[in-house]
């Protein structure tokens, strides 16, 4: 059996080890505390870490010991209050000065400790995952295709590139024998000069001759093609998604959507785009701002462009059907629709909504939220869907009447459903 040592150093975070320990030993306890936190904090800043109290009777282990209960005698050294054969009266019981709350008092929160962005963001969106698991796990599973990536001298013969191989060969020989036949072509023209003259002299032709010789017998050991010469072709494993998805984002931005409403859908968004962010590498968003048209936007102009006007929620379905149509086919993209809306529509357009969504839009999407804000009583758009979600167990539906609701509503629609 092998056993792996792990030698690598913490760095500055010394106490990593021991942070992760106590973060799993009281994980139930700093979860509650995390969701206290959440209902009294701007969810703007819901990225942002947290200052966390735990009660020190849950830190606290059991311990077995002696008490101070039953009669004991004991010899202290006397003062000036008290001599030699004084006896004390024992204190009262409860009355001692201990470092936890008194018994009348009652207890108090007396462990504070910060926790991280990020373990602050893993506590916050805990058991939270987009609908369909079984796709959505797929998407987050990362499969490798060889891709070409230059040329290595090592591999196995199928890879080898002739070409590039020869050329190397060739380049070699070159660059080896290029002196050689320089020489060899200066000692062929002093031969030439030589029997072309009548001063022929014998030893300095045997010579020349010797030397060509022994020219042409070194050109002729420079090898064709060496193992130098060889180069195979390099692959590499490049990742790419198994599966992808994308979020469609439709925010209603008509007159009757006033201030506090858009804040509300505005601040239900950001969670939602922290939570893809936080839990999903590959997840396109698409922003979709409508009053009585519809236009995709990019993520600036979703949260702080100012245009208003009427309402038609079917133009945003149909730009989502069209959108879908021509980049996102169903067939390779896990498709989510998340909607805000006051609920407020025209009500001959209501009815299409639901035609639409039923027709078009249901077939092709994982999962479809609606949210709608700040209406007391159902709206005509409402009813509608809720047609809708009897006809689809993927489609869903909350009420958000206040900024307090947004936490539980998210929780509510994208919390993790357990395998049947």
């Amino acid at each position: 059996m092998s056993q792996l040592i792990d030698r690598r150093l913490n760095g500055k975070h010394k106490n990593a080890v021991n942070r992760q320990r106590f973060l799993r030993r009281y994980r139930s306890q700093i979860k509650r505390a995390v969701s206290d936190a959440v209902a009294g904090r701007n969810i703007t800043d819901m990225d942002k870490g947290e200052e966390v109290s735990i009660p020190a009777r849950d830190i606290s282990e059991p311990v077995f010991g002696h008490g101070t209960g039953g009669r004991r005698e004991r010899v202290y050294p006397g003062n000036r209050d008290y001599t030699a054969g004084d006896r004390i009266d024992r204190p009262p019981s409860g009355d001692g000065k201990g470092s936890g709350a008194s018994r009348n008092e009652g207890g108090q929160d007396d462990f504070t400790f910060s926790i991280s962005q990020a373990e602050f963001l893993d506590f916050f969106f805990e058991d939270l995952a987009l609908p369909d698991l079984v796709k959505t796990q797929l998407a987050r599973i990362t499969e490798h295709k060889p891709v070409r990536a230059g040329h290595t001298p090592s591999g196995v013969p199928t890879n080898i590139d002739v070409i590039r191989s020869l050329r190397g060969a060739q380049a070699r020989r070159t660059a080896i024998g290029g002196p050689l036949r320089r020489r060899l072509r200066q000692l062929e023209a002093e031969l030439a000069e030589l029997s072309g003259t009548d001063d022929d002299v014998p030893q300095r032709r045997t010579a020349l001759e010797a030397e060509v010789a022994d020219l042409e017998r070194r050109l002729a050991r420079i090898p064709f093609i060496d193992t130098f010469d060889l180069r195979y072709r390099n692959h590499v494993p490049q990742p790419k998604p198994a599966t992808q998805a994308v979020m469609f984002c439709l925010m209603d931005v008509s007159g009757s959507m006033d201030a506090a409403r858009k804040d509300i859908a505005k601040r239900f968004f950001i969670l939602l785009y922290l939570f893809l962010s936080r839990n999903y590498e590959r997840i396109e968003v698409v922003f979709i701002r409508h009053h009585t048209t519809a236009m995709e936007v990019d993520e600036h102009d979703f949260f702080y462009a100012r245009e208003t006007g009427g309402t038609v929620v079917s133009s945003a379905l149909e730009l989502t059907h069209d959108i879908i149509r021509r980049r996102y086919p169903t067939a390779d993209w896990n498709i989510y629709v998340a909607q805000a809306s006051d609920g407020d529509n025209w009500d001959d357009d209501s009815p299409l909504c639901r035609k639409l969504l039923t027709d078009k839009l249901m077939p092709c999407v994982q999962y479809y939220a609606y949210v709608e804000i700040g209406a007391d009583t159902p709206q005509n758009l409402w009813r509608e869907y809720a047609r809708v979600q009897a006809a689809h167990s993927h489609f869903a539906m909350q009420r958000i009447k206040t900024a307090q609701d947004i936490y539980g509503v998210f929780r509510e629609l994208f919390s993790r459903k357990q395998a049947a």
